[in-house]
């Protein structure tokens, strides 16, 4: 299989080039594993990988047009060539490689944790079954950034819309029954641009390698943000 890469290196590029290598596909391969052959025939070629199982998050790249995650993208999905290019809508360290600095600030900004007024108990807070049913589909977050980068709206407004994956995790706080802090996350979220710049074209949907429904989480936002309003 003909594989066609970004290559970029700012210190001896004056511009990306794509680069054509020959990879020999085996059954069961996946793209990580392509990718690994290729640093093998080129030790220059950058990519990030790590656990190699669909946990870490750490080798999403952009596949004929699509974010995926490289570990768990068989390449018995494919048929001809492959155009394998960084998440777009970032800027390019080397290659592959791009910078997700803006991405977790973002994440950062939503603070991902509980946030308490009472007084911790001894042991645990408990919950009741449905409690914790809410949020299921919400906390499988691996913070890969197919989302978001796949998102028009975190691409034009980078600084400002807190984007898929961001919003994704503030609802998986402001649906846990155990966090007090609703006033302050809604609060936090105000504003023409860090929640309303989504547009539910649902590219986030598409892209996520975990099966999650960002666009479904930040309907919840919206709606609570507004009977919270009223």
């Amino acid at each position: 299989m003909k594989f066609q890469v970004y290559r970029f290196n700012p210190e001896t590029d004056a511009k990306p080039y794509l680069q054509e290598f020959d990879v020999i596909v085996e059954r069961g391969m996946m793209l990580r594993d392509a990718l690994m052959e290729i640093k093998r025939q080129d030790e220059s070629f950058a990519f990030r990988h790590s656990c190699g199982e669909g946990v870490c998050g750490s080798d999403g790249v952009n596949v004929n047009g699509s974010n995926r995650l490289a570990c768990i993208t068989p390449l018995s999905e494919y048929q001809g060539d492959l155009v394998i290019r960084p998440f777009p809508g970032r800027p390019v360290i080397r290659d592959l490689v791009v910078d997700m600095t803006q991405f977790y600030a973002h994440y950062k900004e939503v603070n991902p944790w509980l946030m308490r007024k009472d007084a911790l108990p001894e042991q645990e807070i408990l919950q009741s079954p449905e409690e914790r049913d809410r949020l299921d589909g919400l906390y499988e977050c691996i913070l890969c950034g197919c989302c978001s980068t796949s998102c028009p709206s975190f691409w034009w407004n980078p600084s400002k819309f807190r984007g898929p994956q961001a919003l994704l995790t503030a609802w998986r706080f402001l649906a846990d029954s155990r966090d007090q802090a609703t006033d302050q996350r809604l609060d936090d979220l105000e504003g023409p641009y860090k929640l309303y710049r989504c547009h539910t074209i649902m590219n986030c949907v598409q892209a996520c390698p975990k099966g999650l429904n960002p666009t479904k989480a930040i309907g919840h936002i919206r709606s609570l943000m507004l009977k919270n309003s009223i």
